[in-house]
């Protein structure tokens, strides 16, 4: 029988989340499992329990050999697992034992659950687009990456505003100074576009968002374009300061004045293991905590999916 494997990511930071991976460990070996660490974790799970019997990934598990992640903590974890695992095709599980846990599929309540569910494959995989990011500096590309929730160009000096020029399919649409501009997938545009101002984009939605933050100028509404169009933001020579490129607020990058961002949608997405079927509304109001008192809902039952 071929040999199981899954990744277990968890909050390196909090001792909470360190004891809930060593459980999580314990539970897929008893069920025939070998529980694979990340190198960066490896420390710090391992203290909490010396004799553990892991495999390192890289080590002795390659990326390809992985069946599933089982993500402990909030989405910052999330993410952080999505940038480990870019080039396989594991799934994602998200436990929240963080804050609001937006991209978690289940809470720590629940976790002997979700583990079982896991070791027996009962879940549907749910695949969300990413985004391509390119940088050029003339005609010379200086850096490459990819973004799950989105691409910010910002303002590298508190002081200094930048100074940009927005364009969409290979035409200018507006130049101003900002703080910066958000570039998001749907799954992102619950995040820093949320906070922004953005709209929520239901996941299933295939489309890219762009934000201005605190743009000086008349027109610098958000847009929600379709997913074959092309983003991109030129740092101005009359900028003051110079600006700096985040990616999911992990991967960064220095931008000089004339520097030119590119973002488009990824041929490779990030794949969630989803344990309930239920509707994006229902997360929305559970992690929000929106009021919905009252509602008694169509007499005739129109308007449901179901």
């Amino acid at each position: 029988m071929t040999a199981r494997h899954i990744l277990v990511v968890s909050h390196t930071g909090r001792t909470e989340t360190l004891i809930a991976a060593v459980e999580v460990c314990r539970r897929l070996i008893d069920g025939g499992v070998t529980p694979v660490l990340p190198e960066a974790d490896r420390a710090d799970v391992l203290a909490h329990d010396p004799g553990l019997p892991v495999e390192i990934l890289g080590e002795g598990v390659a990326m390809d050999e992985l069946e599933l992640a089982i993500v402990l903590g909030g989405d910052g974890t999330i993410l952080r697992a999505a940038e480990i695992t870019r080039d396989s095709p594991a799934p994602l599980l998200g436990i929240n034992l963080g804050h609001v846990g937006f991209l978690a599929e289940a809470e720590k309540e629940s976790l002997d659950e979700s583990v079982r569910r896991a070791l027996d494959r009962e879940y549907e995989i749910e695949e969300r687009m990413t985004l391509a990011v390119r940088v050029k500096v003339d005609t010379e590309v200086v850096y490459e990456t990819w973004a799950l929730n989105e691409a910010t160009v910002e303002k590298a000096s508190r002081e200094r505003m930048l100074e940009v020029i927005i364009e969409v399919d290979g035409r200018p649409l507006s130049s101003f100074g900002c703080d910066g501009v958000v570039m998001s997938t749907p799954t992102g545009s619950t995040a820093y576009s949320f906070s922004a101002g953005g709209p929520i984009v239901w996941p299933a939605l295939d489309a890219m968002l762009l934000v201005p933050l605190s743009a000086h100028a008349l027109f610098a509404r958000p847009l929600v374009v379709g997913p074959d169009s092309v983003f991109a933001v030129e740092v101005l020579d009359r900028t003051q300061g110079t600006g700096v490129l985040w990616c999911d607020g992990r991967r960064t990058w220095d931008l000089p004045r004339g520097a030119r961002v590119i973002v488009r949608r990824s041929g490779t997405p990030v794949r969630l293991a989803r344990l309930h079927s239920e509707p994006f509304t229902n997360r929305l109001v559970k992690k929000f905590n929106l009021p919905v008192t009252g509602w008694r809902g169509p007499a005739d039952g129109e308007g449901r999916t179901s």
